[in-house]
């Protein structure tokens, strides 16, 4: 197939319009040294009786987005952060150094980037920020932002400046003026409220939330359009949603309002890979776009190798995925994709296990990981520890249909009824989604014969 122009690819993906990707920059020929993995936490309030605690999600956020710019840090996701602040059953984020610590710890990270908040009464917000290098074990404070609330987001440029020069981390002044200006992504307050209130549901990985945060970020995009960074979390709500050409409109969106946000060319190299036609040579140029804008772009890395890996180039795609570790060891997405390589591609059993299980440690939510042990369990011959593995997958999403429908092929090598039972749940929720038809006829095929067998025993 020849490669298809961009402006091509638009009309394909449903935009209808171009969407210049602007330079070639050819394969990447390395990637930067490693960066220091970078935890960082909603500010709390100290105010009494405070009730806005968006605003202490916000200069996080803030501070997220401003960082990702430079090289030699790397913010943790903070969805994996909320996953731990969830399995310790904890109420809140920690404001104090013991408690950024114990997170740093177990997100493997160096740096904790904390502190607190508070309103006065007057109108002013003061941002009392502090960092904690976890080799060091010391908290060190930052200098203290303070100012009218409606000056909220030029004060967080203002505590990005702080954070550069409390870690005296170099840039250029126009570096530093670009890292700074990420953290005012929008010219309205009311936007930006909107957009972390969407985030925040985000992070919650269901449908609802999903649905709640869409509407949010809908709302952001509404009263400020050139919100690039709402455009491209839109998007990606819009995508977990199944609505694959809305997401690429919004991406589009994105790209255009802010070209050098590299976030969207990944997201569209995603759907390139993902879509009905396998527009492979055209999800390469989009990650690497997306590295040009951002050479410690891991997932782009990682999304890079996917593309080499599905036009046979297995050498390539792992010398793309060693680039991404190089930048992120702690990428739960690479470690997924070393595992279908290595287990597909090269038959590595061990290797291959080692990789889904790194990946699962990482990520207990990545659900793709936990399939691919499962099915590798599944063809060795270990019925029960691929049963195990699957039921996970249904207790984190019961209409995983493809978990369901493995659930009950494993079962049959080992308890009929219970194989019997995962047949009849399957068919059930999938007997109305038109692309599982094919399958339902296969699966009522499996339950005809158990029940004949479950007769004559």
């Amino acid at each position: 197939m020849t490669k298809i122009g961009l402006k091509t690819l638009g009309v394909i993906i449903g935009v209808g319009a171009t969407l210049a990707l602007g330079l070639d920059p050819g394969p990447s020929e390395g990637a930067p040294a490693r960066s220091r993995p970078l935890v960082i936490l909603p500010f709390q309030a100290t105010s009494p009786g405070e009730t806005e605690s968006w605003i202490g999600e916000g200069v996080a956020e803030a501070l997220h987005l401003a960082f990702t710019r430079v090289s030699a840090v790397l913010p943790v996701d903070r969805a994996r952060l909320e996953q731990v602040r969830q399995a310790a059953k904890a109420s809140s984020f920690p404001s104090d150094e013991r408690g950024a610590a114990t997170l740093a710890k177990a997100l493997q990270a160096d740096l904790v980037f904390f502190g607190t908040y508070r309103r006065e009464p007057e109108g002013n917000v003061i941002l009392q920020a502090r960092y904690l290098d976890v080799k060091g074990g010391e908290g060190r404070p930052v200098e203290v932002v303070r100012g009218p609330v409606e000056r909220l987001l030029e004060l967080q440029g203002d505590l990005v400046g702080n954070y550069l020069k409390a870690l005296r981390l170099s840039a250029k002044p126009d570096e530093a003026q670009a890292i700074a200006a990420a953290a005012r992504p929008t010219v309205s307050l009311v936007a930006y409220e909107a957009y972390v209130r969407g985030r925040r549901l985000s992070r919650e990985r269901t449908r609802s939330g999903f649905e709640g945060a869409s509407e949010l970020y809908s709302r952001a995009v509404e009263v400020d359009p050139g919100f690039a960074v709402a455009h491209f979390h839109l998007g990606m709500a819009q995508l977990a949603l199944g609505n694959r050409w809305k997401a690429a409109a919004q991406f589009r969106a994105a790209s255009q309002t802010d070209p050098r946000l590299p976030e969207p060319y990944q997201a569209l190299g995603d759907l390139f890979m993902k879509g009905p036609r396998r527009l492979y040579d055209q999800a390469i140029e989009a990650y690497q776009k997306a590295i040009a804008l951002r050479p410690h772009f891991a997932d782009a890395y990682v999304g890079l190798g996917d593309a080499r890996a599905a036009k046979g180039d297995h050498e390539g795609a792992l010398a793309e995925y060693n680039r991404a570790l190089a930048v992120d060891a702690s990428s739960a997405r690479v470690h997924l994709s070393m595992g279908k390589i290595y287990y597909n591609d090269k038959g590595l059993y061990y290797e291959a296990v080692a990789s889904y299980r790194k990946a699962i440690d990482i990520d207990p939510q990545l659900l793709e990981a936990r399939m691919g042990l499962g099915e590798i369990f599944e063809e060795k011959g270990l019925y029960k520890d691929a049963i195990t593995e699957y039921q996970k997958v249904v207790d984190a999403d019961p209409g995983h249909t493809g978990a369901l429908y493995n659930l009950a092929l494993a079962y049959e090598k080992v308890d009929v009824k219970q194989a019997i039972l995962h047949w009849e749940r399957y068919i059930a929720l999938a007997s109305g989604i038109p692309t599982e038809k094919d399958w339902v006829d296969v699966a009522r095929q499996h339950l005809r014969k158990l029940r004949a067998m479950e007769k004559k025993e």
